[in-house]
């Protein structure tokens, strides 16, 4: 089977000093990233995220998009807002980009949790900028770590008024962040604001945002410990890039738990050769044993996509249930 979403972290260099992120203290050398040259490689598919570090470092940001337009319609650049002068300038030169802007919370709070002052105006005023320019594909990132989940609500509410998109999901630990010592404390509180959080998308008109709900049932199942929702299929229908090239199934591999590579592509003479390669079959094999039960944008949005009557049927079911002014029947998936 061929893959349809791609993420590829462009550059581990970053800005900002994320209590939850250790990237920003391994950075990568500019002469080693990967090139739009080497990208030029990539198969046909229908999404790739463009994520880092903080890809506005690279000065060559808008040749990796120009290759990436080639090889899927939709682009979306994960940035944390600081560079706001290159967004805004890329965006003019890309206006269908999509932009996700990570904020972990208001002003104080996520200037605390991403170790720069003033993150949290940036980062607003960049979006308010790229809305004044046009830009319909934009929003908020925000990754739920310990005391900031009810920051998470009020972002929400705020995204809601600005009409811009919101997206969640829950701090990991893994070879990508470089952290192993990320644990939700206060897991009733996180589970609690999550929950508010999927009744109050039930509620909305777009079925976009009830689909999202369901995302954020799996982010509740994660942090309580359960099992993924929907099959991992990593490596089969989704794929990861890093800054040398080296393709892997998610970012959220492990050494202590399993890591490896399917491949590189800089050494590949075609993807098919990689995709298809004795390596890369490996690779999902141990994807279908492993242990970790990892709910992420990147690995579960491909199967909602493909196992749709699932998710469809929780929403259906809770989407009736909302309208009865009822709450969301919990998935309890332990």
């Amino acid at each position: 089977m061929r893959p349809t979403d791609a993420s590829v972290i462009v550059t581990y260099r970053c800005p900002m000093h994320c209590q939850m992120c250790n990237i920003w203290a391994h950075p990568t050398k500019a002469d080693e990233e990967i090139t739009p040259r080497d990208l030029e490689k990539l198969p046909r598919l229908k999404f790739i995220n463009i994520t880092g570090g903080e890809p506005f470092v690279r000065d060559d940001l808008d040749q990796i998009v120009a290759t990436c337009y080639r090889r899927a319609p939709r682009i979306v650049i994960s940035t944390s807002g600081w560079l706001s002068d290159r967004v805004i300038d890329l965006a003019r030169q890309f206006p269908d980009i999509g932009i996700r802007i990570s904020i972990e919370g208001l002003a104080v709070k996520n200037d605390e949790l991403r170790g720069r002052q003033g993150g949290f105006d940036r980062g607003l005023n960049t979006l308010l900028t790229l809305r004044s320019m046009g830009v319909k594909d934009i929003g908020f990132g925000c990754t739920v770590s310990n005391h900031n989940s009810t920051d998470m609500l009020a972002l929400y509410k705020l995204a809601r008024e600005l009409k811009m998109e919101f997206a969640t999901a829950a701090f990991h630990n893994s070879f990508y962040f470089h952290k192993h010592d990320n644990v939700i404390t206060n897991r009733e509180q996180v589970v609690a604001d999550f929950v508010t959080l999927i009744n109050m998308q039930l509620r909305e008109k777009s079925p976009k945002a009830w689909f999202r709900a369901y995302f954020n049932m799996g982010l509740v199942n994660y942090v309580n410990g359960g099992k993924r929702l929907l099959p991992c299929e990593a490596g089969t229908m989704n794929f990861f890039v890093d800054p040398w090239g080296e393709v892997w199934p998610c970012n959220g591999l492990e050494k202590q738990v399993w890591q490896q590579s399917m491949g590189n592509i800089k050494q590949a003479a075609t993807f098919d050769d990689l995709w298809n390669s004795e390596q890369a079959q490996q690779v999902r094999r141990l994807v279908a044993g492993c242990p970790k039960q990892c709910w992420m944008v990147g690995t579960a949005s491909p199967v909602m996509h493909k196992y749709i009557t699932r998710p469809a049927a929780w929403v259906l079911q809770n989407k009736w249930r909302s309208l009865m002014r009822r709450p969301a029947r919990l998935i309890d998936n332990n």
